[in-house]
């Protein structure tokens, strides 16, 4: 198919207003997306909880141990060997238990996260199959790719491990900074003595991270962008020697990215040692067993516990504050996946004519067609009718609407004015497994899926026998290439074989024939092939033609040679030659 539309790229907003408002819009968009698994996270959260009340459990039978062992020596008499069991005894049994419903809340959100991805993926691939032609010249390969494949395996930490982590890393160390000021008050003020400043350190380098996290995003999806596309057209670049400018796109890109995260992560930097001397280890070992000693009477079992407390509580600050981030990145994940999910999809109608799949021919008429494209106008109330059994051909420079006509008969966009009318019914009334019944098409850029070639012939037609799909591949003069292949029809397209481009049209069109639809587009069906190609190409077509109501896209005018109307389109105005010295009657159409 004609590409007719171009691909705008939007500038990456560098405005601390708009990332915020990407935070909250994330944040909403998360909340919906999660939806389908928030029960479970609920579950695993409990679950977690659970595993932080026995996580101090290990701390008290600890300091118990510690005095009974403390307690012996210091008397000189022997251990109460039947205590110190009883006290491993629990220890161990209050570790299992807290490891056990850690790993049940784990395996939780792991199968919470595989069903949000499979669900995600579903409504991804469901929508896009279904949104108009127009959205995909819209939206670049890379931000789709991005969408489809990158994001959903992004929300991978957040559903998996975050619900559970962030309980942990709150839930454990305040459990734990309970039993230190129930042990004594005063270790319990010595473990925390360092954390406010910290803390106050820690809040400084996170200030406006979710701003600036939306604000990274955007750049990382033009780096994505334009990195794709400059692979994607490498072999053209390549061949006309431009690769210093084709690729100034996504070094403008990576230049703009790395300019936006030097100057906010090179302050972070300074503050983040800074933060990590005051809750070095020396320092809080010196606070609290120096402290410890000092100001109060506690046993040593004692105040190496809250010490081991103290040493906990700054990595918890960093989970959380990790925790958070993932949130944050989760958010702009969401909101990509809300862009995709949430593109009004066309319309589909419940008529279902059975009678028309039998293959005789049916009229098509456009009237008063109005289709526009980024705001620019391209067709203007258009209007001609393809009468059943005829050849039309669409004639025009790039850019003129031909494709974009064309494909509005298989509704890959539907007109924004007007309406298309298959005998006399609008086409928006159809179910799409009728309309593909009705209509079917070959297109320059032939798409060959990764299946059988049995299965590629017979897309459209699923239940059709071997000597049905042998019989269209002989009439698409395909049929002695399959036969001289090891597998033939069970040869797996993409899996040891390649097929040249006069080869790939070829199956094409023992597709169509198969398919047997009274409609059939044909939009440059010939074009870049060589002549021995498009000599079997056009034989086949010519078989493929009869008795239908057919739509030739073209420039040569070898192709549309014999065609029984010719539709002129160009800026302004379109006219309409009829074959034969026939009158002629004008459209119009931008």
């Amino acid at each position: 198919m004609n590409s007719e539309e171009s691909t705008t790229h939007p500038e990456p907003s560098t405005s601390g207003n708009t990332g915020v408002e990407k935070r909250k819009a994330g944040q909403k968009a998360l909340q919906e997306l999660l939806q389908p698994v928030q029960w479970r996270i609920r579950l695993a959260q409990l679950l977690a909880l659970g595993s932080c009340v026995l996580a101090v459990a290990p701390y008290i039978a600890l300091v118990r141990l510690g005095d009974v062992l403390l307690t012996a020596y210091q008397e000189s008499a022997t251990v109460d060997s039947e205590r110190v069991k009883n006290i491993i005894f629990w220890l161990v049994t209050a570790f299992l238990w807290q490891a056990g419903l850690y790993f049940l809340a784990l395996l939780v959100t792991h199968l919470a996260d595989l069903r949000l991805v499979h669900v995600t993926r579903l409504r991804i691939v469901d929508t896009i199959s279904r949104v108009p032609l127009s959205w995909f010249g819209r939206n670049s390969s890379g931000r789709i790719r991005k969408a489809v494949e990158d994001d959903t395996r992004t929300l991978h930490t957040l559903v998996a491990h975050a619900p559970v982590d962030m309980i942990m890393a709150i839930g454990v160390p305040l459990g734990l900074l309970i039993f230190s000021f129930i042990v004594d008050w005063r270790l319990g003020l010595l473990s925390i003595a360092t954390i406010p400043i910290y803390f106050a350190l820690q809040m400084l380098s996170m200030k406006d991270m979710g701003a600036k996290t939306a604000e990274m995003d955007t750049y990382l999806g033009e780096v994505s962008s334009s990195v794709v596309e400059f692979a994607e057209g490498i072999s053209v670049v390549k061949a006309f020697g431009t690769t210093g400018k084709a690729h100034s796109r996504y070094i403008t890109a990576a230049e703009n990215f790395a300019d936006f995260y030097y100057a906010w992560v090179g302050p972070l930097l300074r503050i983040g040692a800074l933060s990590e001397s005051v809750v070095g280890i020396p320092l809080i070992l010196l606070v609290n067993i120096g402290g410890g000693v000092l100001f109060t009477d506690a046993s040593a079992a004692e105040i190496l516990a809250t010490t081991l407390v103290a040493l906990i509580l700054p990595a918890t600050i960093q989970q959380v504050g990790m925790m958070t981030w993932s949130y944050q990145l989760a958010g702009n994940v969401a909101l990509h996946l809300k862009g995709v999910l949430d593109v009004p999809p066309i319309a589909e109608g419940n008529l279902d004519k059975h009678d028309w799949g039998s293959g005789d021919a049916v009229d098509v008429a456009f009237d008063n067609v109005t289709f526009s494209y980024n705001d620019a106008p391209l067709i203007q109330n258009f209007s001609a009718t393809l009468r059943p059994g005829t050849v039309t051909a669409l004639v025009g420079p790039s850019g003129s609407g031909k494709s974009t006509l064309a494909m509005m008969l298989a509704r890959f966009q539907d007109p924004e004015e007007g309406r298309i009318t298959f005998g006399g019914v609008d086409i928006r009334e159809f179910s799409f497994p009728h309309l593909y019944r009705t209509v079917s098409f070959v297109i320059q850029d032939t798409q060959l899926l990764r299946m059988s070639i049995r299965d590629n012939i017979r897309l459209a037609k699923s239940d059709a026998d071997d000597d049905a799909v042998w019989q269209a591949a002989r009439q698409a003069h395909i049929a002695e290439f399959i036969e001289q292949l090891p597998n033939g029809l069970d040869t797996v397209m993409g899996e040891g074989i390649n097929v040249s481009g006069g080869q790939a049209q070829r199956i094409a069109i023992a597709r169509a024939i198969l398919t047997n639809a009274p409609i059939l587009i044909l939009d440059e069906a010939t074009t870049a092939v060589d002549p021995d190609a498009e000599a079997e190409i056009q034989a086949a077509l010519n078989e493929l033609v009869k008795g239908k109501t057919v739509l030739v896209i073209a420039h040569k005018p070898e192709a549309i040679a014999g065609a029984d109307q010719i539709i002129e389109l160009a800026p302004g105005h379109a006219q309409k030659l009829q074959q034969a010295g026939q009158s002629q009657q004008e459209g119009n159409t931008n």
